[in-house]
């Protein structure tokens, strides 16, 4: 876990603050939702099993615990938890070693993030060593604290690690902003009590109170993300 001190908040012009931005990493920041289910698909063909597609909504998003868990249980294959756990993270580390594309609109929202000194944290429900291999991409710099789910007592769907990243960063959680790409993100976002805004990937996101949806991070800015604070 890295972090550094935070820096001042940003107050708006009545006086209202966006304190904090948590930002999610897969299929939020990179492009790599799809990296995971090809994964599973892969090392399930190995077990002698093939996926069902409708499946990918069910796992997408999760923690690697329920993810891995469901497919072992609607397979039946012949795996431990930590058996496919291990094949699915060295599986996932090989692909994003050849390749890492990052979401469009990421690289600016996080260089603008860091011009005007937003505190800023990475919230994964991954697992640490998957986070910081993908940190050499996005740039460790552009991040005061961040949060891999194996570091958490209860990862998304659960508030834990929003809340966590809140307290680390010594901000408000209804002060945060947080961008989520799926409905298990942005569950465990809103159950911290943050404002939130839905980037979909793989799955459709409703709008509901505190939750505004859009298509693409390159309608996020600065200016998008503290007007959330002032409708809020």
């Amino acid at each position: 876990m890295t972090s550094t001190v935070p820096a001042p908040v940003t107050r708006t012009a009545d006086g209202s603050a966006l304190q904090a931005v948590l930002l999610d990493m897969d299929g939020t920041l990179v492009d790599t939702e799809g990296f995971w289910w090809d994964v599973e698909v892969e090392v399930f063909a190995r077990l002698g099993h093939a996926l069902d597609d409708s499946w990918r909504h069910v796992v997408v998003g999760g923690p690697m615990t329920r993810s891995a868990g469901f497919l072992i249980e609607a397979t039946g294959a012949d795996i431990t938890l930590a058996e496919l756990t291990v094949l699915l993270n060295d599986g996932f580390e090989d692909r994003i070693g050849r390749a890492l594309p990052l979401m469009p609109g990421a690289p600016r929202l996080l260089a603008e993030l860091a011009a005007y000194r937003i505190p800023t944290a990475l919230v994964s429900a991954s697992h640490r060593r998957i986070i910081d291999r993908v940190l050499t991409s996005l740039g460790p710099q552009h991040f005061a604290l961040t949060v891999a789910g194996d570091e958490v007592p209860r990862t998304k769907p659960h508030p834990d690690p929003y809340l966590f990243a809140a307290a680390g960063l010594g901000a408000d959680p209804a002060r945060c902003a947080v961008v989520e790409d799926t409905a298990t993100g942005v569950a465990s976002a809103e159950a911290a009590g943050c404002q939130v805004v839905a980037v979909p990937s793989v799955a459709p996101i409703a709008p509901a109170p505190r939750r505004t949806v859009v298509s693409s991070l390159e309608e996020v800015d600065l200016t998008f993300l503290r007007g959330l604070m002032i409708a809020r």
